[in-house]
C-alpha cells in the first residue's frame, strides 16, 4: 500500500525495474564454451574449454576476475565486417572457384567462419583501386552520362557473391574519397583540395544516382558516409572539409536531397575520420539541429597514434553527450604491408584491444579496411600498400590468414545483429573485456590477455563463478 501512494504521488516509474528483467541471471545450469587464440600455440579459434559454474563467495583481495553482470544493457550491436574495395574485388577474381568459395566461408560462413555482419564500398576511386576513375563525363553537372558500368567488372559481383555469402544478412554503406576532378578547386581527384560551391547540388545528386544504379543492380545499400577522412591531404583520392563546412553540406544539400528522394531511411554517417578530432566535429554538426536531424551517426577511424593519444574517451564523450546518435568505427587496418612481419603477433592486438575500447565507449559497430588484398598488399594505384586479414597469393592460388582474423573473429563470430552490450569488469590491467547478449539469450563475453604471463582468473556472473585462465598474448570468448 505504501508503494502504490508513493507511486501516485512521485510517478509511476518507480513501479519500474531499475534495470532489465532477470537481474540475477541464473546460470546454474548453463555450459560455458571457451574459444582461445594464442602465440606460440595451434590455437585458433579453438575451443579449448566447456566449464559449469558453481557457487562461489567474495573474491580474494589479490584474484584475478572478470565479473559480468546482464542486468546492466548499454548500446544495440549492429556489426562487424570489412571493406569490398576494388582491390579485394580484384584480387577476388584472380582465384579459383574453390579458393574464392573458401574465402567466402571464412568471413561469412555461420560455421566455418567468422561471419561478418556489415560491409563498406568506396565511391568513385580510392588508393585500394587499380587506378582513377569516376561514373560521369566531365564537366556533365546533370550527370546525364552516369553510369557504374567500370563497377560491373569486378567489384558488384563481388558484393553480389558476398552478400549472397552472408545470406543477405550484409548491410553495405558507401563512402567518397574524391568527386570528379571538375568538381574540384585543385581539379585533381588526388592531394585534398576542396568541393567547389557551386557544385555542392551536383555532387548531392551524385550520392542518389549511386545509391539509385546499385539498387538496381540488387544490392541494397543501408548507409553512406559523407566523406572519408575529410581532413588529410592525401597523395591518393581525398578531398578536404572543414567541420562548418560538412555541416552546411549536410543540412543544406545531401541530407534534403536524400529526403526529397525518398532515401530518407539510408543511414547517413558524418565524420568518417579519426578518433582524435571527434569530439570537436561531432559538436559541431550535432549542435546544429538543421544538420543533425539527417545524421544517424558519427564514423571514425583509429589511424591517430592509438597508442599514445587519449583518443577512447574522445569516443566516449561523444556517446555520453549524444545518445541517440550511433558510434562506428569505420576503417582499420595494420600497415605498411610486408611478408617479413606478416606473422607478428601484434597486429591482431591491435585489432583486439580497439574493438574492446570502442565497444566499451559506446560503438555499435566496427568495420575494417580491405577484406582481402594480394600477395603485394595491393593492388593500389599509389603504392598505399597495407596488411588485410586475409592475403591472397594469386600466383600460387592460396590464402594467407594473419592473426588479426582471429582476432576479430573473437567477435564477430558470436556477437549477433541486435545484440546488446553488457557490463563487464576487469580487476586487472592484463586482462582487458567487454560482452554482449544476443536477442536468443546466449552471451558472448570477451577476455583479452596482451602480456607476457599466464593469468589465471574467476569469471564471475553474481554469485556464481568458474574458475580459468587466459593465456599470454591470448583472445579468449566465453560463450553461454
Amino acid at each position: 500500500m505504501k508503494r502504490i501512494l508513493f507511486c501516485l504521488l512521485f510517478g509511476f516509474a518507480y513501479l519500474l525495474p531499475y534495470s532489465q528483467p532477470g537481474t540475477r541471471t541464473d546460470v546454474t545450469d548453463r555450459q560455458v564454451q571457451i574459444y582461445t587464440t594464442a602465440e606460440n600455440t595451434a590455437f585458433r579459434l579453438t575451443r579449448t574449454d566447456v566449464q559449469a559454474f558453481s557457487h562461489f563467495g567474495q573474491p580474494f583481495e589479490n584474484q584475478p576476475c572478470i565479473f559480468v553482470d546482464p542486468s546492466k544493457a548499454f548500446q544495440r550491436f549492429v556489426g562487424i565486417g570489412g571493406a569490398l574495395t576494388d582491390a579485394s574485388a580484384e584480387t577476388f577474381a584472380k582465384l579459383s572457384p574453390e579458393t574464392q568459395e573458401a574465402f567466402l566461408r571464412a568471413c561469412f560462413n555461420k560455421n566455418d567462419g567468422i561471419c561478418y555482419s556489415i560491409a563498406r564500398t568506396n565511391i568513385n576511386s580510392c588508393d585500394f583501386s587499380s587506378d582513377s576513375y569516376t561514373y560521369v563525363n566531365e564537366n556533365d553537372t546533370a550527370l546525364a552520362s552516369f553510369s557504374v558500368a567500370h563497377d560491373e567488372q569486378y567489384k558488384i559481383p563481388f558484393i553480389k557473391r558476398a552478400m549472397e555469402a552472408a545470406q543477405g544478412e550484409l548491410p553495405l554503406f558507401v563512402s567518397p574519397w574524391s568527386p570528379p576532378a571538375w568538381m574540384k578547386d585543385n581539379d585533381n581527384m588526388l592531394q585534398g583540395g576542396k568541393l567547389l560551391p557551386d557544385f555542392y547540388q551536383a555532387w548531392a545528386n551524385y550520392f542518389v544516382k549511386f545509391i539509385q544504379a546499385y539498387e538496381n543492380q540488387g544490392i541494397p545499400i543501408w548507409g553512406l558516409t559523407v566523406q572519408n577522412e575529410p581532413m588529410a591531404k592525401q597523395t591518393w583520392e581525398s578531398c578536404m572539409y572543414t567541420a562548418e563546412e560538412e555541416r552546411d553540406f549536410i543540412k543544406t544539400y545531401l541530407g534534403p536531397t536524400l529526403y526529397a528522394n525518398g532515401m530518407n531511411e539510408k543511414k547517413l554517417i558524418a565524420w568518417d575520420h579519426n578518433r582524435d578530432l571527434i569530439y570537436h566535429r561531432a559538436s559541431c554538426i550535432l549542435s546544429d539541429t538543421a544538420a543533425a536531424k539527417y545524421v544517424w551517426g558519427i564514423g571514425f577511424h583509429w589511424y591517430e597514434s592509438w597508442t599514445g593519444a587519449p583518443t577512447p574517451q574522445n569516443v566516449k564523450l561523444v556517446a555520453e553527450s549524444w545518445p541517440r546518435k550511433q558510434l562506428l568505427l569505420t576503417e582499420a587496418c595494420n600497415y605498411p604491408f610486408s611478408w617479413l612481419t606478416f606473422n607478428q603477433w601484434h597486429w591482431g592486438e591491435n585489432y583486439g584491444a580497439a574493438m574492446i575500447s570502442d565497444f566499451n565507449n559506446g560503438a555499435c559497430a566496427w568495420t575494417d579496411w580491405n577484406i582481402l588484398l594480394d600477395e603485394n598488399g595491393g593492388p593500389n594505384h599509389v603504392r598505399n600498400f597495407c596488411f588485410a586479414p586475409i592475403h591472397a597469393d594469386t600466383k600460387k592460388d592460396t590464402l594467407h590468414f594473419m592473426n588479426s582474423y582471429y582476432y576479430i573473429g573473437h567477435f564477430s563470430k558470436f556477437i549477433r545483429l541486435g545484440a546488446k552490450r553488457i557490463a563487464c569488469s576487469s580487476n586487472r590491467a592484463q586482462l582487458l573485456t567487454t560482452g554482449f547478449r544476443n536477442t536468443d539469450g546466449t552471451y558472448a563475453v570477451i577476455v583479452m590477455n596482451p602480456g607476457d604471463t599466464e593469468v589465471s582468473y574467476r569469471f564471475y556472473i553474481g554469485e556464481m563463478a568458474l574458475e580459468t585462465k587466459s593465456l599470454p598474448h591470448s583472445i579468449t570468448t566465453l560463450v553461454f
